[in-house]
């Protein structure tokens, strides 16, 4: 068993639990809340036998060995860094910080301390993911990948009504290409590495995030378009297009159905069997990494979150997206 603490108290921390209790090697021992009160009522919650508000006292405490991290995009960096410095293992919640500075400064702290650092996206760790890259070569010279995560999000109204809740607000580092472009970008890291060119535009708010953008990006034989929105939604599945055949998956940021259609007309179904819980593949190899005394993943390494963030870094500048974090 591996005892976790939990930063953040807020329904992605309350979905990951749940989906790593099923993995068998999970004990919640933890939780810090930068509030008592919301400390205290998710602690209960839970039956959690520590709880902390202070966070230097946190990273020194030695009731857990691992963290899973969910609060603020903005606060990633800082929370990270420090449970790192205490030797805490981390596994961090995408996008995993706010640019690539930040994220340099987490994979260093990883390094130094000789522990598992690694970005919890989720998606690149699902069996049909791994139905993708396992099939890929069937597809013959790829050409092109596209990608859309738009979804109009539940706290737009509230934001068009003149509230400015997190998730449009740019001390936070959110908006939509840091909350659901990352879902399109991160896999085209796993699969096809650094592009040659990165081309962005995007539509800002007045509240100083992006409520939509496009990506185009281009590598020597195959270009990749990416659509991420939070203001409006989209139906569209992803694909990949090769000259043998395309690759099709039903939602790129959590693919439940994969097939390949080829150039004859048939079709091979490529969709296995996955936990609703989809979390659990995340915990299961951040799990396996701390046991196996493995620094990185093989899939969600450091060289693929730096590429991801690398490529977000770029669009933001192309679309004239900065952060407060950006000026540190």
């Amino acid at each position: 068993m591996i005892r976790f603490a939990v930063i953040g108290t807020n329904w992605i921390t309350e979905e990951f639990i749940h989906a790593a209790r099923e993995t068998g090697e999970f004990a919640l021992t933890a939780v810090y809340s930068r509030t008592e009160d919301k400390a205290a009522e998710f602690a209960n919650k839970f039956e959690v036998a520590h709880r902390f508000t202070d966070l230097d006292a946190f990273a020194q405490s030695d009731t857990y060995d691992a963290v899973y991290i969910a609060s603020p995009n903005s606060l990633h960096a800082e929370y990270a860094v420090h449970c790192m410095n205490h030797g805490k293992h981390v596994l961090c919640e995408k996008p995993a910080a706010s640019n690539s500075a930040e994220l340099s400064a987490m994979i260093e702290a990883a390094r130094s301390n000789k522990v598992v650092f690694m970005e919890a996206l989720k998606s690149t760790l699902m069996p049909n993911f791994k139905a993708i890259q396992e099939n890929l070569h069937k597809l013959g010279p790829i050409r092109r990948y596209f990608a859309g995560y738009c979804q109009y999000s539940s706290r737009y109204d509230a934001y068009k009504q003149g509230t400015v809740l997190n998730a449009f607000n740019p001390i936070f580092s959110n908006g939509s290409l840091m909350d659901l472009g990352v879902y399109c970008i991160y896999p085209l890291a796993v699969l096809f590495g650094t592009p040659d060119r990165v081309q962005a535009c995007g539509m800002l708010l007045e509240s100083g995030v992006d409520g939509e953008g496009s990506l185009l990006l281009s590598y020597k034989d195959m270009d990749a378009v990416i659509m991420h929105s939070k203001i409006a939604s989209s139906y569209l599945p992803a694909e990949i297009q090769g000259e043998h055949a395309t690759m099709i998956i039903d939602k790129i940021n959590q693919p439940e159905k994969v097939e390949i259609r080829y150039r004859d007309g048939s079709v091979e179904n490529l969709t296995r069997e996955q936990s609703a819980r989809t979390m659990r593949y995340e915990a299961e190899e951040f799990i396996r990494l701390i046991q196996s005394g493995a620094s990185e993943s093989e899939t969600n390494s450091h060289a693929n979150s730096s590429i991801a963030m690398a490529i977000m870094d770029e669009a933001r500048k192309q679309m004239g997206l900065v952060f407060p974090a950006d000026r540190k």
